[in-house]
């Protein structure tokens, strides 16, 4: 058995979970363009270390693993723009004009509303009710317990609740 994996080796073992691995990437990271990056980082760092992976038993969960890892640490790291995914919301709208209208203001009152929330209130909402992810998921990016994700993001969604019944 070689010592590290061969590309052959690596194409055969490594790029049949490509498509898995996509999904994956895009419901944590949000968007297309994200989700290919880190598909791409996820394949790059495999390589890297593939001296090591000739011991991994289960490739697919090991790939897994480091496209998750890679995720989190790029929401973590604030570059995953918490502006850029309240303005997909309003992105949304695509209807009757008046509605249209009226919908994009309305999700332009929710975006200044969550954008006024503190920091912390504000990632775990937006993990939550935009990019979906649970809390599990959400504890693994922030570091916080479970308990402490479910007041925050309570308190969130009261605070944006109660300003946006103000504005209407």
């Amino acid at each position: 058995m070689p010592n590290r994996v061969t590309a052959e080796i690596f194409k055969d073992q490594f790029i049949p979970y490509h498509q898995k691995l996509y999904c994956l990437a895009f419901r944590l990271m949000g968007n297309q363009a994200e989700a290919e990056d880190m598909v791409q980082e996820t394949y790059l760092k495999l390589w890297s270390k593939r001296e090591e992976l000739v011991d991994i038993r289960n490739t697919e969960a090991f790939s897994i693993s480091v496209l998750k890892n890679l995720c989190f640490d790029q929401l973590r790291s604030g570059k995953a723009s918490i502006l850029r995914q309240a303005t997909e919301l309003t992105g949304l709208q695509n209807s009757a004009k008046e509605r249209d209208w009226e919908k994009e203001d309305e999700a332009n009152l929710a975006k200044r509303l969550i954008e006024k929330l503190p920091e912390k209130q504000r990632v775990i909402m937006t993990l939550r009710d935009v990019k979906d992810l649970s809390f599990e998921e959400i504890e693994q990016v922030t570091g916080l317990r479970s308990v402490n994700i479910r007041v925050l993001l309570s308190k969130a969604r009261k605070q944006v609740r109660e300003q946006f019944k103000r504005w209407q």
